[in-house]
């Protein structure tokens, strides 16, 4: 069993704000005995806008904030995953990026971030290179292996599949789900909807405020909610196991009885 909590806020331009804000969300969530704790999409830094701002305040992995976050991760005895902006050397444009920090501090997995949001308005692709198809890194933590994706990517199911057939059985999904008309339905739906057709865990970990929808929230491999949150900064979590995973999968064995699937283009 691992306890797995999705933890929420609005990020702003003031790095070391943030980090702050996520070693408070931590120490509440490991105080309630989280093993893995996911904080949102861009929770180093986030402007109204994805543009230069974000460049300029871009870091390399072993820059401040992920060595903030490694000793956030390494005083709880945590995993800590959470999404940040990552300086990319000889490229004008960086990535969004996760990063997920083990309990002793050591980086150890990394995702960078495939769909870029080039929609509903939005041009993330100008200053954000998405990031190369490769075999997913992911970490383990009470028996289960872990994978990451990033907001936009929850619209692409071969996404979440291709983390699937590399073993994964609980996706963490750090989002900035910009609000708008009928965004929350979509983003409750999809998040669901990825846990049932894949028969896995999803800790999705929005932001909220002006620049996200909240709602963050812990999904089962039936698409039970476990945990929610509403539009406030906040913490919750749940207990997860392989046993549910089994069960679900002896119950409904689609991942066994699928004709397709995922290949690279």
């Amino acid at each position: 069993m691992v306890e797995v909590a999705v933890a929420q806020f609005g990020p702003g331009q003031d790095k070391q704000e943030n980090l702050r804000t996520v070693r408070m969300l931590a120490q509440e969530a490991a105080d309630f005995g989280a093993d893995v704790v996911v904080v949102p999409e861009y929770s180093m830094f986030t402007a109204p806008s994805v543009d230069e701002r974000i460049v300029d305040a871009a870091e390399p992995l072993d820059g401040e904030f992920v060595t903030g976050l490694a000793d956030v991760a390494a005083a709880l005895k945590i995993h800590l995953v959470a999404g940040i902006a990552e300086e990319l050397s000889g490229d004008e444009r960086i990535s969004n990026t996760l990063v997920s920090l083990s309990p002793t501090g050591n980086l150890a997995a990394v995702y960078r971030k495939l769909h870029l949001y080039d929609a509903f308005g939005f041009t993330e692709s100008d200053v954000i290179r998405p990031g190369e198809i490769a075999k997913p890194e992911t970490f383990t933590a009470g028996g289960l292996t872990f994978g990451m994706q990033t907001c936009y990517d929850l619209r692409f199911p071969e996404t979440t599949r291709h983390l699937v057939d590399a073993g994964t059985d609980v996706v963490v999904l750090p989002a900035q789900w910009i609000p708008g008309p009928l965004k929350e339905d979509h983003w409750t739906t999809l998040v669901r909807a990825r846990a049932i057709e894949n028969t896995i865990y999803v800790a999705a970990a929005d932001q909220c405020g002006r620049g996200g929808a909240g709602n963050s929230m812990i999904v089962d491999p039936m698409g039970v909610v476990c945990a929610s949150l509403g539009e406030s900064p906040g913490v919750v979590h749940s207990s997860l196991t392989a046993e549910r995973v089994r069960e679900v999968r002896e119950k409904n064995p689609a991942l066994e009885l699928r004709r397709f699937r995922v290949a690279a283009p």
